[in-house]
């Protein structure tokens, strides 16, 4: 909408109504990883990333939160179906990396660092697309938060 000031001055003020709803499903999992860069020295490494480097591995209890966003389907009322959400997130992502090791026995991880920056990202690419297709169009996801440890997180909006 375009406007007129008493002083004759034109100013704009967009009106926006929307009907997005945002749901959110938290889930855990457990995998083990670690830090390291190939290109570097052990010493290099180690002032890196600390004992997150160890050779042996270490393990998290990782919890995530994926939210997805979408308007009410008219004739369901939902925006995607809370068990639809489960079963993607249990499907393509946990039976993946659930008592996994990141480095080794996850394919969407091959070949890259599995800081909690590049995890969250590849979970985005894996489950995005599923989401939709899930869906049948209506949910997109919308933001992940990835806790490592209690206080420490990564969050990630697909931009």
């Amino acid at each position: 909408m375009v406007f007129v000031s008493r002083n004759n001055e034109l100013y704009s003020h967009a009106i926006f109504k929307s009907d997005m709803v945002y749901l959110s499903k938290d889930v855990s999992f457990c995998s083990a990883h670690k830090l390291y860069n190939d290109k570097w020295s052990k010493e290099v490494n180690e002032e890196i990333f600390g004992k997150c480097a160890h050779e042996n591995y270490h393990g998290h209890n990782y919890d995530l939160t994926v939210t997805v966003k979408g308007e009410p389907h008219p004739e369901t009322g939902m925006v995607m179906n809370f068990r639809d959400l489960k079963r993607v997130i249990k499907d393509e992502l946990i039976a993946k990396v659930d008592h996994k090791n990141l480095n080794i026995d996850v394919d969407f991880l091959e070949g890259k660092m599995t800081t909690a920056e590049v995890f969250i990202k590849a979970i985005w690419e894996v489950l995005a697309p599923k989401i939709v297709k899930a869906s049948e169009g209506n949910a997109q996801l919308h933001k992940l938060k990835l806790y490592e440890t209690r206080t420490s997180f990564a969050e990630y909006y697909g931009e």
